[in-house]
């Protein structure tokens, strides 16, 4: 079923789809029993982390009901194919929030374990894995399994992380963050280059909970990773209506719209359309942190042949020097990104066994497929990232190399010790060439 792929439709899959209605159900036995298996929540990850090319692919996203909120204490139950946006929608009037979101709302809350996805707040609050109390694991020998760092603990780290490979979580218990409204103050301030980028982080960290910045990678020379710095909070009282999500892409153009002259249209008018040096605002929570989902469809906009996302990140002692070479790369090459996401992470670790984050700078960047000459940057980029100590991300991969995965998680071993025998992915037999 096409319509089953990942989000930045790079690489095509062809898949068997069986749907996961009831969490008391055991829908193992209906799937054929020489096909391996791969749960499947809304497919926003970027690559093939979510696809199971000849195998079979069990859609979780049927598993949409609430369970119980205890508004008093901050805990949500729900199953694993609930929307953040469903969860939003339920917290937030009675005065909670996630405790991590990424930069969209429309992700399952069982494809955030999977992928321990992190946000604008991880210098405070980690990952989303950080926030969970427990969930049940369904193997596909029909056993099912309470895990949480107390009770099958192995099971529960391999899976925070674990890209649906252990089992199939069926429903999920974490914790929420309290707050006094559902609007953000919030300043964007404009940053001349990448040292006032690492000024302004190091300035923000302690005073905001939110932080990131939009970087133009087109820029080079004294302005080489200039960009609009973003820091919010959320606001101690008032609120707001939730703006009206009415703009689509009504169907995928013959080829992409991104290209190097409307990059760089883009770049120049973003950077500049605001005029002062720092801009204040109040506003509701969606634009701020989910400003793509204003634009229903948007990967569509890259055209038939889809995009690459690349996400990396360089420790610490090596981010300056790491992030400098990589942008000098990129606007080398003159195939800029347009979204390119910039952002500090903290020291906070997560229980993930191959949860991503380490404590350092990560990059997040599009790039259109062009075939090779995309390829070819992305592993110069690699390269870079490797002689720097870093990693890749891999809900975001979709061609890193089985080498570079297997020295920038040597913990995946220990995953594919614990990986439920029917369960496996595109990514991983690519990875781990098994």
């Amino acid at each position: 079923m096409s319509e089953f792929q990942s989000w930045g439709q790079v690489p095509y899959a062809e898949q068997n789809v069986s749907p996961f209605l009831w969490r008391h159900h055991n829908p193992y036995p209906e799937v054929d029993a020489q096909t391996n298996i791969l749960p499947y929540g809304n497919g926003r990850s970027y690559g093939d982390s979510c696809l199971n090319h000849t195998g079979s692919l069990l859609n979780i996203r049927p598993l949409k009901r609430l369970l119980s909120f205890d508004r008093v204490q901050g805990r949500l139950t729900c199953e694993a194919g609930v929307l953040l946006s469903e969860v939003l929608a339920c917290i937030v009037p009675h005065g909670w929030f996630l405790p991590v979101t990424p930069g969209t709302q429309f992700v399952t809350v069982g494809g955030a374990i999977a992928n321990d996805v992190h946000g604008k707040n991880h210098h405070v609050d980690g990952t989303f894995g950080v926030h969970v109390e427990c969930f049940e694991l369904l193997r596909s020998n029909g056993e099912r399994l309470l895990c949480s760092l107390q009770q099958n603990s192995e099971l529960f780290r391999a899976t925070i992380g674990g890209l649906g490979l252990t089992g199939v979580i069926t429903w999920v218990e974490f914790r929420l963050k309290a707050i006094g409204s559902n609007m953000i103050d919030s300043e964007n301030v404009k940053c001349r280059n990448l040292d006032e980028f690492f000024s302004l982080a190091e300035d923000s960290d302690q005073q905001y909970d939110y932080t990131v910045a939009w970087i133009d990678c087109l820029a080079s020379g004294a302005s080489l990773g200039r960009g609009i710095f973003m820091r919010g909070n959320h606001a101690s009282q008032g609120v707001k209506s939730a703006p009206r999500l009415s703009l689509s892409v009504p169907l995928t153009p013959p080829i992409s719209l991104i290209n190097k002259l409307s990059l760089k249209a883009f770049n120049f008018a973003y950077y500049h359309k605001q005029m002062e040096k720092v801009h204040q605002q109040r506003t509701h929570y969606q634009p701020f942190f989910y400003p793509l989902d204003a634009v229903g469809e948007w990967n569509r906009i890259y055209g038939p042949k889809g995009f690459y996302q690349y996400q990396c990140v360089i420790p610490l002692a090596d981010a300056k020097a790491g992030m400098k070479a990589i942008l000098t790369e990129i606007s080398a090459s003159g195939l800029g990104s347009f979204l390119a996401v910039l952002k500090m992470f903290g020291a906070v670790v997560s229980p993930g066994l191959l949860s991503f984050p380490q404590e350092g700078v990560t990059l997040a960047l599009d790039f259109p497929n062009q075939g090779d000459k995309t390829r070819q940057l992305m592993q110069k980029l690699d390269d870079i990232t490797f002689n720097h100590g870093g990693r890749v991300y891999p809900a975001k991969d979709a061609r890193m190399s089985a080498e570079h995965f297997q020295h920038y998680y040597p913990q995946w071993r220990q995953l594919e010790a614990l990986r439920d025998p029917r369960h496996s992915s595109s990514f991983w037999r690519r990875v781990t060439e098994l």
